[in-house]
């Protein structure tokens, strides 16, 4: 889980903007009118005959949209646009050189200070201080944008290197070179002018709602039945909602308890999701709770403790209001909602939601449960779409694989000494898994572990993971090795691609299918038999199921806010009950059973990454086209090559990079069919 998605949100925050909502933060309009931008061109055409027409009216156009009275006046942009816009395409790729030199070294040094304030809250050690938590919102971005718009470098940038919508870069760019992609890459640096000033409260949003994340464990050893049995190790905590999913996912092993204890973490999610939970049992072993009844107790007696209220939606609620002032200065965008998925994702949210309704009503769900529910031998629960059967470690007692992992990583240290060797058991050659492995750090994260990038060619990337006292355990070998997938993405996209701009995917969804490969392979690397089979199909189809439901919720949250943007965070928190009962109810409670459940609303990233979930089922989409491309590989060095090739695309949009990735756009439908194959009647 690619969870730390801050730096990319303050990077995009730099690019993006907004719409005419009304906040307080009035719009600075262009001052240029019409007749000046065709008096400009026509200046520019007769001066460079030889220049593209439709390029400078593109530049012409996206620069004056963005020249404010301060920038000055009509003829100084007419002089500045003659000045400095170039038809000559070895000065264009002089200009560009240097421009992506200088971007590097902005988001390079930028992202060094943002890791090291923020290293206090993500990373184990001493409990963080108020000046932590306020050094930690410092965003090194904000003023980026602002400087480099007053020293004219972005108008530079926009005039020669114009942006391109996301239906042209999917028309166009079918036949575009690598240098023009690269090209109309350096087009999305400036589509808009947000005030530094939201942009520093953004991240201060951002860095608050990810504390109160990284610090909602759940004392599982003091969770108490109502007949007032203990379940859990006295020692165990686990994270909301990481660790407590996959705890219950280790009790479909034949364990003592199982459904018992997953029943109880069920409604523990369901207290989390209404905020009935007592605020002071999280994070917090000096109550007992009893979930089911919510009784808390201390010393054996009972006491009254204040339900958590609407906590969890206050964070959700600052966001919009962020994005809300952001949507001022987006036009072409005028909503983080279009913004997040046109612009971030690159595919409309129309589009999202049509793909995923398609998997989650379709036939093979009913028979895929079917099979689950025979397994089990039980009618299914809410909580079994977190199945895990699928998977070879389901057999395989966890304590006995935790007792693997923690004599092998005692520590960060050790875990970084084996991922040369990790790289090696897939395939990769000894250098190139020495030059990968020697750009990644690991660290011991204070949350369940998340994965961040570098921006800069000299920095490494970061794998955060939690190791207690007596080392890795499976749970957090597991999210490891899933982070360690987005770390070698991180870094083949960038060091090894031939154009800065381009580094990176077309979105986070494509980080996350090689996370997801490397994670399905985690018992392979510990030196078991493990095999990608049909089963494998069955567990991806299955989780995307799971997560295409949970992403619908937070999409629908957002469609809610702003058709209801005055609501208070109570009327918030009621709203995304509903939204997850009525995605329930359509489309899992046939499956599933259970009316009005409200399970989908649990996961935490709807809280500390807006809009970030439907890049997971996406991602799942995206993982199986590759697994079944991948498969076709004859060895490990094979399977290695094609990885490499594959993540060296860089940053094209979704659609073109899968045609040159795997020879076929994104679709649902080889996941359907494929499944239909295995459970079809």
């Amino acid at each position: 889980m690619n969870k730390i998605k801050l730096l990319l949100l303050l990077v995009a925050a730099i690019v993006l903007g907004g719409c005419q909502n009304s906040t307080n933060t009035e719009k600075k309009m262009s001052n240029i009118s019409e007749n000046t931008v065709q008096q400009t061109v026509e200046a520019i055409m007769e001066e460079q005959p030889e220049a593209d027409r439709t390029l400078v009216e593109k530049g012409v156009a996206q620069a004056a949209a963005l020249w404010e009275s301060e920038d000055g006046s009509e003829q100084a942009f007419k002089d500045f646009a003659k000045e400095n816009y170039l038809s000559d395409p070895e000065a264009r790729k002089t200009l560009f050189d240097k421009l992506s030199t200088a971007f590097e070294i902005f988001y390079g040094t930028s992202n060094q200070v943002a890791v090291r304030l923020q290293s206090p809250i993500h990373l184990a050690g001493p409990e963080p201080t108020e000046i932590d938590y306020i050094l930690a919102g410092f965003n090194p971005y904000s003023h980026l944008s602002d400087d480099l718009f007053a020293n004219k470098t972005a108008f530079i940038t926009i005039l020669n290197f114009p942006f391109y919508t996301l239906q042209e870069k999917n028309t166009l760019g079918k036949n575009w070179n690598r240098l023009e992609w690269a090209y109309a890459r350096m087009g999305d640096q400036f589509t808009t002018r947000i005030p530094a000033k939201i942009q520093a409260e953004q991240a201060k949003v951002l860095s608050e709602s990810e504390s109160y994340i990284a610090s909602y464990n759940i004392m599982m050893g003091h969770l108490l039945t109502d007949d007032g049995r203990r379940l859990f190790p006295e020692d165990m905590v686990l994270l909301s909602h990481w660790n407590l999913r996959d705890e219950l996912k280790s009790n479909y092993a034949d364990v003592p308890n199982a459904q018992e204890k997953q029943e109880m973490i069920y409604q523990v999610m369901l207290r989390i999701v209404d905020q009935s939970i007592p605020a002071e049992v999280v994070n917090n072993p000096a109550y007992d709770w009893a979930p089911y009844s919510n009784k808390t107790y201390q010393n054996g007696k009972e006491v009254n403790l204040p339900a958590e209220g609407a906590a969890r939606y206050s964070h959700i609620l600052d966001m919009f209001h962020v994005e809300q002032q952001i949507d001022r200065y987006s036009p072409a965008l005028p909503t983080g909602i279009a913004r997040n998925f046109e612009k971030s994702m690159e595919v409309s949210a129309q589009d999202i939601e049509k793909l995923f309704i398609r998997m989650i009503s379709s036939e093979q769900v009913k028979q895929v449960a079917e099979l689950i529910k025979t397994r089990l031998g039980r009618d299914l629960r809410p909580y079994d779409i977190w199945y895990d059967g699928f998977k070879s470690r389901s057999s395989m007692p966890e304590d006995e694989l935790t007792q693997l992992t923690r004599a092998k990583y005692p520590d960060t240290d050790a875990f970084a000494a084996d991922m040369p060797r990790i790289l090696q058991d897939l395939g990769f050659s000894t250098e190139d898994a020495k030059y990968i492995a020697d750009r990644i750090v690991v660290d011991n994260a204070r949350g369940s572990g998340h994965a961040w990038g570098a921006q800069g060619r000299w920095e490494p990337a970061r794998l955060r993971t939690r190791i207690g006292k007596e080392g890795m355990d499976y749970k957090g070998y597991n999210i490891a090795v899933h982070e360690f997938g987005h770390n070698v993405e991180q870094t083949l996209d960038l060091y090894t691609i031939d154009h800065y701009m381009l580094s990176g995917v077309p979105n986070t969804a494509f980080t996350e299918a090689l996370a997801f490969i490397f994670q399905k392979r985690d018992l392979q690397l510990l030196g078991f038999d493990q095999k990608i089979d049909d089963n494998t199909t069955l567990d991806i189809f299955w989780g995307a199921y799971e997560i295409m439901g949970v992403a619908l919720v937070d999409m629908y949250t957002w469609q809610w806010l702003y058709e209801h943007p005055d609501a208070t965070a109570e009327a918030l928190r009621d709203a995304v009950v509903g939204i997850a009962k009525e995605v329930w109810n359509q489309y899992y409670e046939p499956v599933l059973g259970t009316h009005d459940s409200p399970l989908l609303a649990v996961y935490s990233h709807m809280i500390n990454s807006p809009m970030y979930l439907p890049n997971y089922p996406f991602g799942h989409i995206i993982e199986y086209q590759l697994e079944s491309h991948l498969a076709k590989a004859e060895s490990k060095a094979e399977f290695a090559s094609e990885l490499k090739r594959i993540y060296t695309l860089g940053r094209l949009t979704p659609q073109i990079w899968m045609q040159q990735a795997v020879g076929s756009e994104v679709s649902v439908d080889p996941l359907l069919d494929a499944v239909e194959e295995i459970v079809g009647e």
